[in-house]
């Protein structure tokens, strides 16, 4: 029997176990953006590290000032190329809880999906490179090329301490090409390979008024309503064709290539059964440009939350003292968080409503990147997911973020190979959140094969 005829009968017997496993750690509630969670969210740390551990990995807990970190390693062999898998053992908060047909942290088959807070952001998906690891050592073989883990827990609030603590590591992480999986196929059936994400830029944006709530009565018409201010400058931020307006914005983003755009033309994308799949009467965004295009490769401003004034029942007639809304930019290579942050100081500067005090608070940013479609570890790749999946991996771009990608690859050096294994419609960030069961067990398979195919790339 085959090297990987022999893996994919261990994987095939052990579904049930690696299915088991994953319940577990999804049981634990580790939100890092919540104070209150921390002893779960390093309860989390602890465990996949025994996980790891517990696959012959050798394995430690880096300390930071905030959650540790998960690294591992496989024992070198020589002249054989190293893989790094980048992931993150935190998750979103589960707001609203409402909403979640079953708890969040109690992992729930349903039509052939697993629900549950981080199934496919990011547990089920890092975990199926554990996994794939481990069925060599299951099957008594031993990895043709060492793999090194880097799980951390603060991606999902900007992973400022492993920011803060890669500089001291970077050695360690010494690789030729670091593996994450952190997105999605094209499309059910359709498996694919990203080679774009989006950088991001985030803030809180709050204008301070009257010292104190005032009656809407008694003072309406005499002061400047910073909920109508911000509602005013937001507004003023984007235009009526999607142009982002603060000064020089456009200045760094490279335009589309033709032969890109080509590409995604051939996807055969709906824009129609999108809108149906989001509840939307119809899309809109930047003129000029397709819906994947301005997804994938164009920059964008979003608002994520507003706040101030009354929100309890019925009504209550003041003029806030503050209102405050929570500001997202998703930049395209070029683009630089800090760059932004120098525009949307100006723009504030320019349009700083009169009578009110403008505070911009920086929350957490991270540069996007492109990694080259033609490497010898895409070529791996898709073979391993070709084997896997039945089907060969088409190439798109992710309109999401992760922050510190382009810091590893610019402490390392390495290569990129993003392979998302989840599905557009798995609610990552929402209420019923979930991943493909099948989708799971394919990308542990992927990921088993992957280290054989990565192992005869040169170094």
């Amino acid at each position: 029997m085959s090297v990987l005829a022999t893996l994919d009968r261990y994987l095939q017997q052990s579904q049930p176990d690696h299915l088991e496993q994953l319940k577990h750690w999804l049981r634990i509630p580790s939100v890092s953006a919540e104070p209150l969670c921390s002893g779960e969210v390093r309860k989390s740390a602890q465990w996949v590290a025994n996980a790891l551990r517990g696959q012959g990995f050798q394995c430690e807990m880096i300390e930071t000032s905030g959650p540790p970190l998960v690294y591992a390693e496989s024992p070198p062999v020589p002249g054989r190329p190293v893989a790094l898998v980048y992931g993150h053992y935190d998750v979103q908060p589960p707001d609203p809880l409402d909403k979640w047909i079953s708890p969040a942290f109690e992992p729930t088959e349903r039509d052939g999906n697993l629900y549950a807070r981080g199934a496919t952001d990011d547990k089920g998906q890092v975990f199926t490179h554990v996994l794939g690891a481990a069925a060599w050592a299951g099957t008594a073989q031993s990895l043709p090329l060492q793999v090194k883990f880097l799980i951390e827990g603060e991606e999902e609030v900007g992973s400022s301490q492993l920011a803060a603590t890669l500089p001291a590591i970077k050695d360690r992480l010494s690789a030729d090409v670091i593996v994450i999986s952190d997105s999605s196929q094209y499309g059910a059936g359709q498996p694919a390979i990203t080679y774009g994400l989006r950088g991001i830029a985030y803030y809180e944006l709050r204008l301070h008024g009257p010292k104190q709530d005032l009656h809407s009565g008694s003072f309406g018409g005499a002061v400047h309503n910073p909920a109508i201010a911000l509602s005013r400058l937001i507004s003023q931020m984007i235009d009526q064709q999607g142009r982002i307006q603060l000064p020089n914005f456009y200045d760094s983003v490279k335009p589309l290539a033709e032969s890109e755009r080509e590409m995604w033309r051939g996807l055969g994308f709906d824009d129609q059964q999108f809108a149906n799949q989001l509840g939307v009467s119809g899309l809109q965004g930047e003129v000029g440009y397709s819906t994947l295009e301005r997804r994938w490769a164009r920059p964008t401003l979003d608002v994520n939350g507003l706040m101030g004034g009354y929100q309890g029942e019925g009504g209550k007639t003041i003029i806030p003292s503050w209102a405050a809304a929570k500001l997202s930019f998703r930049l395209v290579p070029n683009q630089s968080p800090e760059a932004v942050t120098v525009q949307l100081k100006q723009f504030l500067a320019e349009h700083a409503p009169v009578g009110l005090r403008v505070e911009l608070i920086e929350m957490h940013g991270g540069s996007g990147v492109v990694v080259d479609p033609d490497s010898p570890y895409m070529a791996a790749a898709s073979q391993a997911i070709a084997d896997s999946f039945g089907k060969s991996p088409v190439l798109i771009r992710e309109g999401g973020s992760i922050p510190i990608v382009a810091r590893m690859v610019e402490a390392t050096g390495a290569d990129v190979l993003l392979l998302g294994w989840g599905l557009e419609d798995d609610g990552a960030h929402s209420p019923n959140e979930k991943f493909c069961i099948a989708d799971f067990y394919r990308g542990i398979r992927a990921s088993a094969h992957l280290w054989h195919y990565l192992a005869q790339v040169s170094s």
